[in-house]
């Protein structure tokens, strides 16, 4: 009979070689230069620009062999489909959820009371880089949606790095994988998932250099807008993040009791990602070490594969609360008075136009003003309001919606039985150290 011999405790690293301390280092030095040499710190966001560029030169291949070899390894394609539906009622359940909070907190706290804007004073040029955006977006509809899931061709979707249409063809792709099985299907897996393993040592160098990318987003935006920028729509901006607060931690906290583990922790676990994200106000940020951190805590790879990507553009849960939250903001800040009709028509409108977001050149103010296109009583110019503090928003919508993809993927993990509950109680008590950068 073997024996199991209990391997010695490693050596704690020195403090400074924590990515999480390194981004926390970063995000203090761009606000101290900031403020102290702001001309400097707005030169520093070719940093942030690099960082991002370099994710997404990985992000789309990634998503590609990850869904690829999910489905593939899966085995049963009835499985994948199974787990393709519960993803899509749960972001369904989830966006109605968070639109609902949005409009709530919106008429109970009326932020935009009192401002008592006039629509026609207010400049229509600031919105103009936006116009064409929302044309195309709010005059297709659902038909235009629908047809701009498919791409033209698959390397048009790779290189424009649009994660739905790369989504869409890796599906196609999986499952042809699957059906044609046997040693070919086997040569073809496993050169994937070969190439997924490089691909993910290559994330793991690019991750290395986050503080950077975090140092050059903060300190631009503090050296442009500076720290009184916030000053007119406060109100609205601290609402917004106090609204996903109570999202994560009431509605996901909830969601994550019934799957049997702590939404704080889980949040301890992703911290470095988060503060990434909260700094640099972009998701794609972060995509490919969320998804081998959410396997390494015991998720099944293939639920990870579909429901992480397919989350970016279809449960934007903090987008959502933003939607209503903004819609009923500017109706109060133009003194629009919206009936109970008009409440409805921005829920179902939303509800379609915020699958869209994902992807669209600044999809906020764009997918904005799509929904407000569909409700005519509300001035669309009021936008305006809002363009000024999307930037500061924006870091709270990213964050809310990674936390929100990250919460649907445990929760369909669970329900479709392919979570390692031990496990991940494990990794949530850090009794297991997960370091993405090692690839």
């Amino acid at each position: 009979m073997s024996t199991i011999t209990a391997a010695p405790a490693a050596e704690p690293k020195p403090l400074y070689t924590s990515l999480f301390v390194q981004v926390l280092a970063a995000l203090v030095l761009g606000v101290i230069l900031g403020m102290a040499v702001p001309d400097f710190a707005i030169g520093l966001k070719i940093l942030s620009d690099a960082f991002l560029k370099l994710i997404s030169m990985i992000v789309a291949p990634i998503v590609f062999c990850v869904v690829v070899h999910g489905i593939a390894g899966a085995g049963d394609l009835k499985k994948v489909g199974r787990v393709g539906v519960k993803a899509l009622v749960y972001f369904e359940i989830m966006t109605t959820v968070a639109l609902v909070v949005g409009l709530l907190l919106a008429y109970l706290f009326g932020p935009g009371h009192g401002m008592n804007i006039d629509p026609s004073t207010l400049d229509a040029k600031a919105l103009n880089t936006y116009a064409d955006n929302a044309h195309k977006l709010s005059g297709g509809g659902i038909g235009a949606f629908l047809m701009n899931v498919i791409p033209t061709t698959s390397f048009d979707a790779l290189s424009r790095n649009d994660v739905l249409q790369v989504l869409f063809f890796a599906v196609l792709f999986g499952v042809g994988l699957a059906l044609v099985g046997g040693e070919k299907g086997k040569l073809v897996t496993s050169m994937i998932d070969a190439a997924s393993t490089v691909l993910f040592r290559v994330m793991g160098l690019i991750v290395r250099v986050a503080p950077l990318g975090v140092l050059g987003a903060v300190a631009y935006t503090v050296g442009k807008y500076g720290v009184g920028s916030l000053k007119q729509l406060v109100s609205l901006v601290m609402l917004f993040y106090v609204s996903v607060g109570i999202f994560v931690l009431g509605v996901l906290g909830g969601v994550m009791a019934l799957a049997g583990l702590n939404i704080l922790k889980f949040l301890a676990y992703l911290r470095e990602e988060l503060t990434i994200v909260l700094a640099t106000a972009s998701s794609d940020a972060v995509l490919p070490q969320i998804m081998k951190k959410l396997e390494r805590m015991g998720v099944k790879d293939s639920v990870v594969g579909l429901v992480i990507p397919t989350g970016y553009s279809f449960n934007l849960d903090a987008f959502s609360i933003y939607l209503t939250l903004a819609v009923v903001f500017i109706a109060q800040a133009t003194n629009t008075p919206l009936s109970f009709g008009d409440l409805l028509l921005v829920l179902g409108v939303s509800l379609i136009t915020s699958k869209g977001a994902h992807g669209v050149p600044g999809s906020a103010i764009v997918i904005l003003a799509a929904t407000l296109n569909a409700v005519p009583s509300i001035p669309a110019i009021g936008l305006v309001l809002v363009l000024s503090v999307d930037w500061f928003i924006g870091m709270a919508r990213a964050l809310g919606n990674l936390v929100g993809n990250c919460v649907a993927t445990v929760v369909v993990a669970a329900w479709e039985g392919d979570l390692d509950r031990a496990k991940a109680a494990q990794v949530l008590e850090g009794g297991e150290l997960v370091d993405v950068t090692a690839g």
